[in-house]
């Protein structure tokens, strides 16, 4: 009995091999807990200031890509703004404060009368408003100069006959074209004579001795000469007829 073998250690390892297996994971299972929960253990500031720093870059990176799509007409699509059809044309608040107080901007209080109205009729008194027409025929008036001793053109015209209501005399009036000067006035008084004009048969001369056309009673020698002569015969007609009816009204004046 004393001689019996003792047990070989080794041996024993070499034939159940399964023991040492079991140890070495069982160690690795420790060690990989372990491990984790040194991980898990990290301080909990360490961990939210690395996660901030991550979120900082992100952004960064995110604001400098909207700018550069900006810069070429990109980045996200703005929403157009309706436009309100009430205020459309009123000013912000703000600038419409800053116009409000900006004196270059108000416009002055300020009335112009006009010192003459042009649509307003002007009365301009002819002196003729007492009398009435009896003849007119447009035609052209000369007028003999002493001094240079020739005929002088004094306008072109309407030559009238115009009876006064109240006294009842005619007298001659006319007057140029466009300026309406007068170039001729006088009454038509029983010792004028119509002469025919040399050679025309449209043309009549007479001498007045006061006609007024310049201002001052002058004594004239006129000639006047129309389309033809029928219109010159009418003329003459309507002369002699005035002439007989004033020479009734100052014989009875008289």
């Amino acid at each position: 009995m004393a001689d019996a073998a003792k047990p070989d250690p080794a041996a024993e390892q070499v034939a159940a091999p399964g023991a040492t297996l079991a140890k070495d994971e069982t160690a690795k299972v420790t060690t990989d807990v372990t491990d984790s929960k040194a991980a898990d253990s990290k301080p909990a500031e360490d961990k939210t200031v690395t996660e901030k720093a991550t979120e900082a870059a992100a952004s960064a990176t995110t604001a400098v890509k909207d700018n550069v799509f900006s810069m070429f007409g990109g980045g996200p699509k703005k929403e157009k703004k309706e436009d309100n059809d009430e205020g459309a044309d009123e000013p912000s608040g703000a600038t419409k404060k800053a116009d409000d107080e900006n004196p270059e901007n108000e416009e002055p209080d300020v009335e112009f009368k006009p010192i003459v109205h042009l649509t307003e009729k002007v009365d301009t008194k002819t002196n003729e408003e007492l009398e009435e027409q009896t003849f007119k025929m447009r035609a052209k008036l000369f007028k003999f100069d002493r001094e240079s001793r020739e005929w002088k053109e004094r306008g072109t015209g309407d030559v009238r006959l115009l009876k006064h209501k109240e006294n009842g005399k005619t007298r001659l009036v006319m007057r140029r074209d466009k300026t309406l000067k007068v170039c001729a006035n006088h009454y038509v008084v029983p010792d004028m004579k119509l002469s025919p004009n040399v050679g025309s048969d449209r043309s009549w001369v007479w001498n007045a001795a006061a006609d007024v056309s310049e201002g001052e009673p002058e004594a004239q020698t006129l000639a006047i000469r129309f389309a033809n002569s029928e219109n010159a015969n009418a003329f003459k007609e309507a002369f002699i007829k005035a002439q007989q009816e004033n020479e009734a009204l100052f014989k009875a004046s008289e």
